[in-house]
């Protein structure tokens, strides 16, 4: 069926701006609540995929500090290496440490730079993530809050009870 949180909310709206209006209201209309019901259980059930993409991405971000690491690492390990040939000779034993320290330098003021990029580029991702799960969430139980009280206002009456109306909630 869908594939994702928004696609069912979709849905869920569709479903309720599509259904039949009751006979002389145009504000009020019958959605059928298993279906609507259905749809909200869908969409909690698809909250723990989108939890496993965030997931993914801070894995991403681990991997790819590691790397820069692993990178300033070797060009620290190429600088130390470089300078020890050049240690060999004693006229550029000076060169040798002062060209080994800016390569060591520079290696982590980049190390630090992809780190910092890094954490920047993760941290916007996981709040934009984090941003459309908390508002997915909250109008699920908004939703679902209606839809029970609907249906345990209907049990009360006896079933004569007015079906949700969504247009009337100003959704």
């Amino acid at each position: 069926m869908a594939t994702g949180v928004d696609e069912l909310l979709d849905m869920l709206f569709e479903m309720i701006d599509e259904a039949k209006s009751l006979p002389l209201s145009s504000d009020k209309c019958i959605v059928e609540r298993d279906k609507a019901l259905d749809l909200l259980d869908e969409i909690r059930a698809q909250f723990p995929m989108e939890l496993a993409e965030a997931k993914k991405l801070i894995a991403a971000r681990t991997e790819y500090i590691a790397s820069a690491k692993r990178e300033a690492e070797l060009i620290r390990k190429q600088a130390e290496d470089q300078a020890k040939q050049m240690l060999a000779q004693d006229e550029l034993m000076a060169q040798a440490k002062q060209k080994g320290n800016e390569m060591i330098r520079t290696a982590e003021e980049r190390s630090r730079e992809l780190r910092r990029a890094a954490n920047e580029y993760c941290e916007d991702v996981m709040r934009r993530v984090e941003e459309a799960l908390s508002e997915a969430h909250g109008e699920v139980q908004r939703s679902r809050t209606k839809f029970r009280a609907l249906a345990s206002g209907a049990a009360a009456q006896g079933g004569s009870r007015q079906p949700y109306d969504a247009e009337a909630e100003g959704h």
